[in-house]
């Protein structure tokens, strides 16, 4: 049982424990989500099973896209409202002011990371340092806003959505804007909207008391290792060349001059099928339209991924 399955993650559960949920459900052996959610938060949360956990790291680096809420005039020391309120502060804003603010974000920017959070310092997550009452200096780190968009303003709530690259803390981003708007803020409600190519509307709710009716849901809708990543060219190959870059062997241009080759350039990622089923993931060393002036042995192709047979995991 390889693939992927998109998670709608209920609140009030860590990403880590939504994943024990599907491989008790499904009896898988390896299992890992892709991008955290906190317990706090709701959405798309890609579960990678088995040799599907190979893939991993292809959308790691992916667009995400978040619904959030926060709460203007306040401020915790986790920057949600989960934390220890150390402000509160009156609000006296419009909604022109605050749309601005927003706007204002859109760019690449350094982000400190929240000391409540995951990222390690020295090996060792910040919140284990923050609880310990080590007061270290803050870390910050590049990302992306692509765009955010002013959904509403009911004060003190305000609601709005962000297209964001990877890295991104909303919390971050949320204590940010108070700053700017000089009143504080804090996330109170966040929901993941988009996750590469996986949307909410893929997204599977699964029963909270029924592991028949989980098991059911999550087997209906694993999502191939080949569509998993359906930007990438293919290149369909025969069971000869399957087998043999199964062993490792990285394929030579003579190899590949009977199969129908897509436009690549040097760098470019391909997926090597065979029969329907993801034999490997490559990067192109070599443009395709150089192939024929190469000599025969010449390597084309690094593999950087190997994907086991379906019955053989």
């Amino acid at each position: 049982m390889n693939g992927v399955v998109i998670i709608d993650k209920p609140k009030g559960i860590t990403s880590h424990g939504m994943v024990k949920r599907v491989k008790k459900a499904l009896g898988v052996q390896r299992a890992g989500h892709v991008g955290t959610l906190d317990p706090l938060a709701t959405g798309v949360l890609p579960v990678c099973l088995n040799e599907g956990t190979k893939l991993a790291p292809f959308f790691s680096n992916s667009k995400k896209e978040y619904r959030a809420t926060m709460i203007l005039g306040l401020e915790t020391d986790t920057y949600d409202v989960e934390g220890k309120i150390l402000s509160r502060r009156e609000i006296s804003l419009s909604r022109r002011e605050i749309e601005d603010t927003l706007l204002s974000f859109q760019g690449v920017r350094r982000q400190i990371v929240p000391p409540y959070s995951a990222v390690k310092h020295h090996g060792v997550p910040l919140y284990r340092w923050t609880r310990r009452g080590f007061n270290l200096p803050p870390l910050d780190r590049e990302v992306e806003i692509y765009e955010i968009e002013l959904l509403n303003v009911h004060l003190p709530y305000v609601t709005f959505r962000v297209s964001c690259s990877k890295g991104t803390y909303i919390r971050s981003l949320c204590k940010e804007i108070g700053e700017v708007l000089g009143c504080g803020a804090v996330l109170c409600e966040l929901r993941r909207l988009r996750s590469g190519n996986f949307s909410e509307d893929m997204a599977l709710v699964l029963p909270e008391n029924s592991s028949e009716a989980r098991e059911a849901i999550l087997a209906s809708g694993i999502i191939s290792l080949v569509d998993a990543l359906p930007e990438l060219p293919q290149i369909e190959i025969e069971i000869t060349l399957a087998k043999k870059i199964r062993q490792g062997h990285q394929p030579e241009v003579q190899e590949l001059y009977s199969y129908h080759i897509p436009f690549l350039e040097k760098g470019d990622m391909v997926k090597f099928i065979y029969s329907k089923e993801l034999v490997a993931l490559a990067e192109m060393l070599y443009p395709s339209s150089d192939f024929r002036d190469l000599v025969s042995h010449t390597r084309v192709v690094k593999l950087l991924r190997v994907f086991k047979e379906r019955n053989n995991n």
